[in-house]
């Protein structure tokens, strides 16, 4: 059985409302992200969560941004644990949840900066469970419809964020070039030295950039957490 709760050094997530619990993929979202603000001095006053979850995205960037960050999710209980995660922790004055479907939103947000860690199959088989089909599966939003998102919320030099499998990554980025956005980094994930790709973060924006290129395994040969790992994710994780 799932915990209940993902305890961070700064903050914990509840998550028996959620159907997708922490991951450690989502978590290296998060932190690579937050760094990638912070090596490109990038100070961004307002930040868009789109699909929030247990809030996890919203709250380590909130850790490493004084930014006001808008958490947008569809799910009635996972909206609730997101609003409660939100009010109990150290940056509750500056998260907000909206409970709505992303594609509904009235155009002209004007975010600069964007993350989302979307459902990631758009054909895939299903697991019978309603809820988690809706959060892992693109069973109601499409990455066409994410990208209509985006464009229709990211101010004209603002910047995105998105987690999405290996194997699907490349389609997206040509999605994404269609709607106007380049690949600006892009980080490749490995389960451990010995696996191949399996998840790739990459940061879009509006204007043309060359692409810089990373890897990180999370565990070496020896099963432990990879160097690159522990020096991304000790911030958070309370035993790093």
């Amino acid at each position: 059985m799932a915990n209940t709760f993902f305890q961070f050094k700064q903050f914990t997530v509840h998550q028996e409302h959620c159907a997708m619990k922490v991951c450690t993929d989502a978590c290296i979202q998060g932190a690579f992200t937050a760094q990638y603000l912070a090596n490109q001095l990038i100070t961004v006053p307002a930040i868009l969560d789109l699909g929030a979850g247990t809030g996890l995205l919203s709250l380590m960037l909130a850790q490493h941004s004084l930014a006001a960050i808008t958490a947008v999710e569809l799910d009635p209980g996972a909206a609730q644990q997101a609003t409660a995660n939100f009010a109990a922790s150290p940056w509750a004055d500056r998260l907000t949840l909206t409970q709505q479907d992303i594609r509904k939103m009235k155009p002209g947000g004007g975010y600069d900066f964007i993350i989302s860690n979307p459902p990631f199959y758009e054909s895939a088989l299903k697991s019978g469970h309603a809820q988690k089909d809706q959060a892992m599966h693109a069973t109601n939003l499409t990455y066409s419809d994410l990208l209509t998102a985006i464009d229709r919320q990211l101010s004209p030099e603002g910047e995105v964020s998105v987690l999405l499998p290996y194997a699907v990554f490349d389609t997206f980025r040509e999605l994404a070039l269609t709607a106007g956005l380049h690949l600006r980094e892009v980080l490749y994930i490995r389960q451990s030295v010995n696996h191949g790709y399996f998840r790739a973060v990459g940061i879009f924006g509006r204007a043309a950039a060359d692409t810089a290129v990373t890897e990180m395994a999370v565990y070496d040969a020896a099963k432990t957490y990879t160097p690159e790992f522990k020096a991304l994710l000790q911030p958070y994780y309370l035993y790093l």
